[in-house]
């Protein structure tokens, strides 16, 4: 289940770390950064000394494709993330995630994996993308302004958009009162579904913990590695979870968190 068990320790902070708005209730849920920020600290601090994300192997087997090097290069950075829980049995344990893939990686042992299905993505996703890459090699070799150059943009356009629909129909957003819904049927505020909608940490640690019965106790965010282009992200920050994905869907996965 990838809970890792702990002993509650440190100070509870009361800062709010997620929210969101519920169209269901008509309420704006929320969660606390809790006990969650002692926790980060030490996980923020392991990354830095073992410059890897893979600890479920020793070192001799560790992937190099899993380094934290590759954080502070062109790629830049990522946010990580823990959720500390309580389950059933009253057993205390801790969560962890990071955002959307890691180098390319989608499920790393001892990390909570995605809450979309990765094989069907691939099996979906695999030939579109490569009929994509094709229709970029034919415009480029079409003169720019051209007709066909432009019937062509136009083509890939629209074929990306509906493999970005079809992916979107892949999520499943559960909630803590058990309302496991399309992603399509959750998101709220205006505009269109971004890319990586439901791949930052909040939404993965929080979908985790509301499938398998958690009652979730302290959520922290941070960042690691080289400051995003924005700048709104710099290495060790602690951000609460963000407003132009996040928020959109956290009032319906954190509806029903008084109740766990």
């Amino acid at each position: 289940m990838h809970m890792e068990p702990i002993q509650i320790a440190g100070v509870f902070d009361t800062r709010t770390s997620a929210k969101g708005y519920c169209a269901r209730c008509d309420t704006v849920h929320s969660t606390v950064v809790g006990y969650g920020a002692k926790y980060a600290g030490e996980l923020f601090r392991r990354l830095e000394k073992e410059k890897r994300i893979d600890f479920s192997v020793p070192e001799s087997d560790a992937d190099p494709r899993l380094a934290t090097e590759t954080l502070y290069g062109e790629a830049r950075g990522q946010m990580f993330g823990v959720l500390v829980c309580r389950d059933a049995d009253g057993q205390y344990g801790l969560l962890k995630a990071f955002s959307g893939q890691y180098n390319g990686i989608w499920n790393v042992e001892g990390w909570v994996p995605p809450l979309i299905d990765v094989s069907r993505l691939a099996a979906m996703s695999s030939g579109v993308e490569r009929f994509i890459k094709r229709l970029g090699a034919m415009i480029e070799a079409l003169p720019a302004g051209s007709p066909e150059r432009k019937a062509l943009i136009d083509k890939r356009k629209s074929v990306s958009q509906a493999l970005m629909k079809d992916i979107h129909m892949l999520y499943s957003i559960p909630s803590f009162g058990g309302r496991d819904l399309p992603l399509s049927e959750v998101v709220v505020g205006e505009g269109g579904i971004p890319t990586g909608m439901g791949d930052c940490c909040a939404p993965k640690l929080l979908g985790h913990a509301a499938r398998h019965s958690l009652k979730p106790l302290g959520l922290a965010e941070f960042y690691v590695g080289r400051e995003n282009r924005s700048k709104s992200r710099m290495h060790g920050g602690m951000y609460s979870a963000c407003s132009e994905k996040c928020q959109r869907i956290l009032g319906h996965m954190l509806c029903g968190t008084s109740e766990t």
